[in-house]
């Protein structure tokens, strides 16, 4: 008997244990937060007869209630699951501001008798634009405050920034959406108030006259596209402006400038292929503009002007570009006549023409160099610099008759320092090195460039940078691997202070130079374009294999960035490699590649065609669709994934990166974060006030320490 009330016992006993697991189990499933899963709606689109079945098309309205209510649902489970990050999100944010120095100046720059500069005060999210008169000694004028004009508003953006020749008027544009359609207003200086001249749908271009009364600016089409110029005098109804060019072809964008010899106005045209150029004399604002060179085929040139003589950079006869000079007088390519030799061994990025001497921007080998060449006696040298891997750039140098260079230099290791160069005396002037506050010594840390192979024999460069006493290079150091490689843009080292906080956790950060940017010259971006596209991604898989193999890395801790086109990569490498990574992250991506390149009211599709190519031909339909992210997302396991976006953002649209989130939601098999967040009161570049951006910056470094499981 006892024997048998043992067993009833103890089965009972049990059957309560199983019923509290139970229901602990359903507690616990009701407090872990449940991620959105959007409705599937399928829309069937053929193409070339290819049938596709397009479940979340419906997402593509954000008039629709249900759409709204899937983002603010989807913002939410982010911030629930990011919830136990939110005392590290705040650490981060207050290394991120910690080290930058809130109260700042930047290096004031001479026009005439002036001195413009724009500066920061601790707490304020936007710069102040000032000027002084004669001396850095003189009394400080602002031009504009606009953290004043941005007060009350989710987003603010001075676009165009244009003083007059008298320096008594500033034209200036601004977008309070992130739509990047601005509104034009005028200042007098003089007396501080705003003109009744206000001008809408603009673009960021202003170009003013010399009589001080006249201004060309540019406006944009349903497209977003600058496509035509205007030219408007002060006092009149902008409805009175004069359409001085209008530019037909959707594949061209445009902007009218003031040239830096100040006699010209320039209307400069161009297209992933091609480019073309107006100009009319500064100083007779009613003449017809009229044309350098007319379009032709792929010929790309760009115009600087030189007095009466037009220095031309072309890719004429010449991919890595050339550059020739003609008279204004009769600019046609005809005339053209050789100034700089072509060498195929050198690209030529930009030219700063100045009265005496003209400096060309250029990069052998994949690294930049500055030549400068004496108009005089036709001597030419190179600029120095120090380090293996570096970046430079040549700041605005308004002033056209002065011996100064004014450029900033910059590494990984090394903070960004404006130098004044003296062309004659081949000498330099540090005039500010960006201060980096919170005990940083650059000497802590490494940078390297390193070569990784690429599976057709390419050798890819990546720069690498990581800090000395947390680095073992045994294979366990995790790394954080960026990657860009579109439309020809290099992506060369270039310094942040925030990213000395991954740096200091013992991370790698690596940028991997792939084929599509523009680092090894212009073949590298044609080998990466089109239907060479694939070795973007290929390139930047084998980047991340290099590491790993040279020990750099652990093969487990491998988290892979990139934004906007460089979200195109991440989701094309995500799908083709889920294996290789420990977490992507898509900033604002461009991933709904066919849908998008389909339709030609779409802002940026028409001139893209060029960069990726048109899907409704044959000869590009199946490639596109072979890498497309959305396209090719299946039912596996993925990586842990982060994506972000905005609202506005008229360059890659919202949805999207919306679009991709619930694909990957209704298809992956894993277990592993898939985070979507999503600004709803920015553009392309995300939040506009600087410490909102800390605080974007702050949540995804949190992100990624979350899925390697760094807690400190």
């Amino acid at each position: 008997m006892s024997s048998l009330r043992y067993k009833k016992s103890t089965s009972s006993y049990l059957l309560i244990i199983a019923f509290i697991i139970a229901l602990a189990a359903t507690l616990t499933a009701q407090e872990t937060p449940q991620p959105p899963m959007a409705t599937k709606i399928p829309k069937a689109d053929t193409t070339l007869g290819d049938v596709r079945i397009d479940d979340y098309f419906w997402l593509r309205d954000k008039s629709d209630p249900d759409v709204m209510d899937y983002l603010d649902a989807e913002n939410d489970y982010t911030v629930a699951m990011m919830k136990d990050t939110e005392a590290l999100q705040e650490r981060l944010y207050n290394e991120l501001v910690g080290r930058i120095k809130e109260t700042d100046l930047s290096v004031p720059e001479r026009i005439d008798d002036y001195y413009y500069y724009s500066r920061t005060e601790q707490g304020k999210d936007y710069p102040i634009y000032c000027r002084k008169k004669g001396s850095l000694d003189g009394a400080e004028e602002i031009l504009l405050d606009q953290n004043v004009l941005a007060a009350g508003i989710g987003y603010f953006d001075v676009g165009g920034f244009s003083v007059s020749p008298n320096h008594e008027l500033l034209a200036y544009t601004v977008d309070t959406t992130g739509s990047e359609v601005y509104e034009l207003h005028v200042k007098n200086l003089v007396t501080g108030e705003l003109l009744p001249d206000r001008i809408q749908n603009v673009g960021t271009s202003i170009a003013w006259a010399s009589d001080n009364a006249t201004f060309f600016y540019d406006v944009i089409d349903e497209t977003y596209r600058p496509y035509r110029v205007y030219r408007h005098v002060l006092g009149t109804e902008s409805t009175a402006d004069v359409l001085v060019f209008e530019e037909l072809d959707e594949h061209f964008f445009l902007d009218v400038t003031r040239t830096r010899d100040k006699q010209w106005i320039l209307i400069s045209l161009g297209s992933k292929t091609s480019a073309e150029a107006w100009f009319i004399s500064a100083a007779t604002p009613l003449a017809e503009f009229k044309v350098v060179e007319p379009r032709t085929g792929e010929l790309e040139y760009y115009v600087y002007p030189h007095g009466d003589t037009f220095f031309i950079l072309t890719n004429d006869n010449a991919v890595n570009f050339k550059i020739v000079e003609v008279p204004s007088a009769n600019p046609a390519r005809s005339n053209w006549k050789e100034f700089i030799p072509y060498d195929d061994k050198i690209k030529i990025d930009a030219i700063y023409s100045f009265a005496n001497h003209l400096v060309i921007q250029q990069r052998q080998n994949g690294l930049q160099e500055m030549k400068v060449v004496n108009l005089k006696d036709k001597t030419a040298h190179n600029v120095e610099f120090p380090e293996q891997t570096y970046s430079i750039a040549g700041d605005a140098n308004p002033e056209f008759n002065i011996s100064l260079l004014r450029f900033s230099y910059q590494s990984m290791t090394t903070p960004k320092t404006v130098y004044d160069y003296d062309m004659e005396k081949r000498t330099r002037v540090a005039l500010k090195t960006t201060e980096v506050l919170g005990g940083f010594d650059p000497a802590n840390y490494q940078s390297e460039r390193v070569l990784a192979t690429a599976p057709d024999g390419v050798q890819v460069p990546v720069a690498v940078v990581y800090r000395k006493d947390k680095f073992k290079k045994d294979g366990t150091n995790p790394l954080y691997l960026y990657g860009y490689g579109a439309y020809g843009d290099p992506l060369d080292p270039w310094f942040s202070s925030n990213r000395i906080s991954l740096l200091d956790r013992g991370m790698v950060f690596a940028i991997a130079q792939t084929r599509g940017g523009g680092e090894m010259g212009r073949q590298w971006y044609l080998d990466g374009k089109l239907l060479k596209k694939k070795n973007t991604f290929t390139d930047f898989i084998a980047c991340a294999e290099h590491l790993i193999a040279e020990k750099y890395c652990a093969k487990d801790k491998v988290v892979a960035n990139g934004a906007s086109a460089g979200g195109l990569l991440i989701g094309a490498i995500t799908n083709m490699r889920p294996d290789l990574w420990k977490a992507t992250i898509g900033d604002v991506p461009f991933v709904d590649l066919i849908n998008t390149m389909l339709d030609p009211t779409i802002p940026l599709t028409v001139t893209e065609w060029e960069e990726w190519g048109n899907p409704a031909e044959a000869d590009y339909y199946p490639y596109m669709k072979s890498y497309s992210p959305y396209d090719n997302v299946v039912a596996k396991d993925y990586p842990h994934i982060l994506i972000t976006t905005s609202l506005n953002d008229p360059r890659v649209a919202y949805w999207e990166p919306a679009k991709w989130c619930a694909k990957l939601r209704a298809n992956k098999t894993d277990s592993n974060l898939l985070l979507f967040k999503i600004d709803l009161d920015a553009g392309h570049g995300g939040a506009s006030g600087r410490y909102q951006q800390f605080r974007e910056i702050a949540f995804e470094y949190a992100f990624v320490l979350k899925v390697l499981g760094i807690t400190d």
